[in-house]
């Protein structure tokens, strides 16, 4: 027995040891990667040399006598640090994810062909100006330079996640950089889907007249009434579903309710209380681990600038000068449309056209799949744009027998001079010279807002389709593409663009918001991404006379829910203090005490509270009992809350209390009813899933900031390394926006919100501050991984100087790069 034991104990140490030397194996090979940062390296591409200061929180301060060497060392800085994160979304843009990851990525990569996305940014090369081409080439020059040092000095193949995939890297070329920020206009666009799921519910619905309910306007100005969905697709099927496909993995588009969003406002020198402009920025979108904004500092000759890159990309996309500061928000004009495309019956190669029939220009397309036979697609594009697959978006369910669907989109030119732009942008010394070369910008369409030392500003930068006013849609939802009204007529002239210049009020900004109301075909969008944040900053803007960097880092973080504070008494109205009195542990006391708490709640959607859960899930369910007798599982699409809808029913506009009667029923519910039972519902789900102690639940428990990798936050043990989850304050109505995912299993994480927060100051420039939700390093052993991330949660900030001899004192390593 004795030896028995002996035996295991050897075979348990030796199990042991096996396990400690796999792990310090697999540590030595991830750290390789881990770039040096205080070095020299001789390199070629240069002119002379270049110095890139790492300040403490690991942001690079690139210095050199000439611009292109300033881009040579931003592409190799973005390199050090992001290398799997351009590759990922280089080879997204390209459709060639399957390539390393197998059938699972076989649709995204499928869609993206269609899109043709990289071959449109190759093209669009040559039309930058002279300037930005200069920068491209450097900038890549820079990347590859980065490449070659991990290949001759085998530096761990640039990152971890090159030893599960394949480390082969070809050269950044100038497309790659375009490609990327067409991808970006993919991820900030959301008009497709609504115009499907339109279309769907209106197929759905018995009352048309509802349909202005469920997906209502923004007040202002009514809108015309438009045909049903039925009468412009006639055959298209009423409760059409299809099934899930696989191959979706790393989508780039985003689901519905979680494209761009964003906050920015600026004030004058007579609304400050430091006599300089001020501005506040916060551009919202997907979370993920490393974030997708990288800090970084760019001494021009024209000027320094710092802010926020894209790794990729080479310019400060959000940032700031010595004399102009600018910030992105989401302007959420309309820039894509929809069409059906009628097929010849006799030749199915052929698509109507209001002249006749054309034949599509096709072009096949092979997709390589790891461990697998390749798959060839046939790529088709007609007048109005490339034809979508009936498998995505749901555009299946909506495309009546002998049609297609093609999407117009303006992202989809050739002559794409939108770096161009973000490049002169870098260089504007002033707001009217920044709104001029703003021009160049085609997509995705931003709203830019913009201080100077002495003016405020707002533009809306990006290309506005012109539209026909007889068009049969008005492109709310697909319209026949062989109709000429229903077709573009090229591209309305960048002074239609909505711009607000110094005005008088001294405050300017945007939650996505309606910015104008003008009618169609100049209304910019029918679909804006907030009504609830904007009652919230009017409130904190007018509340002072004059304001300061603190208060508008305090409006930055505020999570009062305008939502939670309008919806509730109207909601609840009939129910408060109405209970009977009940035992411990019966639903009705539960539901009487969790009435209390709510009544006593100011809408603070604090992560350490318990109100904003009640009052979540209960909306939650209220929406969905609402609605789902009427739409049934088309219920599933509509995952986030819609105030104005809940508004609307509770208020009776227009009939919409018909929503409260359930249709199956014999009897005619109210919404008091409906109301009660969805707060049971609420509590129920509340019980089972975080405990019946209403007193003890935390919003933080539930709302937590998912920052996960997206390729290794699913694999077993490494996403413990490589996710960063975050109890975190906020929701989907506050200024501190954190997005909800709406997805049964976890409802309320936190799944999109601010990547970057920025305040700068123009009274003293220097005091600007600024952060991103992760750290720099999109290395997992790295200490710049996270650190950013534990500041910006506790709602903290860092420097935002342009003194160099600062970063210098504080720095944790210098790189020189010289000339070969």
């Amino acid at each position: 027995m004795s030896m028995v034991f002996r035996w295991l104990v050897r075979l348990t140490a030796f199990a042991i040891a096996l396990a400690a030397l796999a792990a310090f194996g697999v540590y030595y090979l991830a750290s390789r990667s881990l770039p040096e940062y205080d070095k020299t390296l001789t390199v070629s591409g240069i002119t002379a040399d270049v110095e890139i200061i790492r300040d403490n929180s690991g942001v690079p301060h690139i210095q050199a006598a000439a611009d292109r060497d300033v881009f040579f060392g931003l592409g190799y800085a973005h390199a050090q640090d992001r290398l799997w994160q351009m590759t990922l979304m280089r080879r997204t843009a390209q459709g060639r994810l399957s390539e390393l990851f197998g059938a699972r990525t076989v649709e995204t990569d499928k869609l993206l062909r269609r899109f043709d996305l990289y071959t449109l940014a190759r093209a669009s090369v040559s039309h930058q100006d002279a300037r930005t081409l200069d920068a491209l080439e450097s900038y890549a020059a820079g990347v590859n330079a980065r490449i070659d040092e991990i290949n001759r000095d085998s530096l761990g193949r640039g990152a971890p996640e090159f030893f599960l995939f394949d480390p082969t890297l070809s050269p950044w070329v100038p497309a790659d950089s375009l490609a990327i920020i067409k991808l970006m206009a993919l991820q900030l666009s959301g008009h497709l889907s609504e115009e499907v799921l339109r279309a769907r519910t209106s197929l759905a619905l018995d009352d048309e007249r509802r349909l202005s309910d469920i997906l209502p306007d923004v007040p202002g100005a009514g809108t015309a009434a438009l045909p049903d969905y039925a009468s412009l697709a006639p055959g298209a099927m009423r409760y059409a579903e299809l099934p899930e496909l696989g191959g979706n993995m790393l989508m780039p588009v985003a689901p519905r309710g979680l494209a761009g969003a964003s906050n920015a406002w600026a004030a004058a020198p007579n609304r400050s209380a430091n006599g300089g402009t001020l501005l506040a920025n916060d551009p919202h979108l997907g979370f993920s681990a490393p974030a997708i904004w990288y800090l970084a500092q760019l001494n021009l000759t024209s000027g320094s600038v710092i802010g926020g890159t894209i790794p990729g990309v080479p310019a400060v996309m959000i940032g700031r000068s010595e004399t102009l500061g600018w910030g992105l928000t989401s302007s959420y004009l309309d820039d894509q449309d929809l069409f059906l495309e009628q097929l010849n019956p006799d030749n199915p190669e052929e698509y109507r056209t209001p002249t006749g029939w054309k034949q599509f220009d096709t072009r096949k397309s092979i997709i390589n799949i790891k461990d697998a036979a390749p798959v060839t697609v046939t790529l088709r594009w007609t007048d109005n744009g490339p034809v979508l697959p009936a498998t995505q978006f749901d555009i299946g369910t909506i495309t009546p027998s002998g049609h297609v669907m093609s999407l117009g989109w303006t992202a989809l030119s050739a002559r794409d001079t939108s770096m161009s732009a973000a490049i002169a942008l870098m260089d504007a010394k002033s707001v009217d010279e920044a709104v001029a070369v703003s021009s160049a910008y085609m997509a995705p369409s931003q709203n830019l807002t913009l201080i100077d030392k002495d003016k405020i500003a707002m533009q809306t930068v990006g290309q506005m389709p012109r539209r026909d006013a007889n068009h049969q849609s008005q492109g709310r939802m697909p319209a026949p593409g062989w109709i000429a009204e229903n077709r573009w007529q090229g591209m309305l002239p960048y002074a239609s663009n909505p711009s607000f210049i110094a005005p008088r009020g001294g405050i300017v900004g945007n939650t996505n918001n309606k910015t104008v109301d003008r009618p169609f075909p100049l209304h910019v969008s029918f679909e804006w991404g907030d009504t609830q944040r904007i009652e919230r900053w009017k409130t904190l803007m007018q509340g002072r006379e004059v304001h300061t960097r603190e208060s508008f880092i305090e409006a930055q973080l505020d999570t009062v829910s305008f939502a939670a504070r309008s919806l509730l008494p109207l909601v609840g109205k009939d129910l408060w203090f109405t209970g009977e009195a009940a035992p411990e542990g019966t639903p009705e006391r539960r539901r009487s005490q969790a009435l209390s708490m709510l009544a006593n709640w100011n809408g603070e959607m604090s992560e350490h509270l318990p109100e904003p859960l009640i009052y979540s899930a209960w909306m939650r369910a209220l929406q969905d009992r609402l609605i789902r007798d009427d739409i049934g599982p088309l219920a599933d699409k509509y995952r986030h809350v819609e105030p104005l809808f809940i508004e609307r029913v509770f208020r009776n506009i227009n009939g919409a209390s018909a929503w409260c009667d359930i249709k199956q029923s014999s009897a005619i519910e109210g919404c008091t009813d409906i109301a009660r039972l969805a707060l049971d519902d609420a509590l129920i789900w509340i019980g089972e899933t975080y405990g019946t102690t209403l007193e003890s639940l935390r919003w933080g428990d539930a709302h937590q900031a998912t920052h996960d990798h997206q390729v290794l936050g699913e694999v077993p043990v490494l996403k413990y390394f490589t996710n960063i989850r975050q109890s975190t304050s906020g929701g989907d109505f506050t200024l501190l926006r954190g997005k909800t995912s709406g997805k049964p299993e976890a409802p309320f994480l936190n799944v999109h919100g601010a990547g970057y927060r920025g305040v700068y100051d123009f009274a003293d420039p220097d005091s600007s501050v600024f952060v991103i939700s992760t750290g720099q390093s999109g290395h997992f052993l790295s200490r710049h991984y996270d650190d950013l991330g534990q500041l910006w949660r506790r709602g903290e900030y860092i420097p935002m100087s342009l003194d160099n001899d600062l970063a210098r004192a504080a720095s944790v390593g210098i790189t020189r790069l010289t000339l070969e």
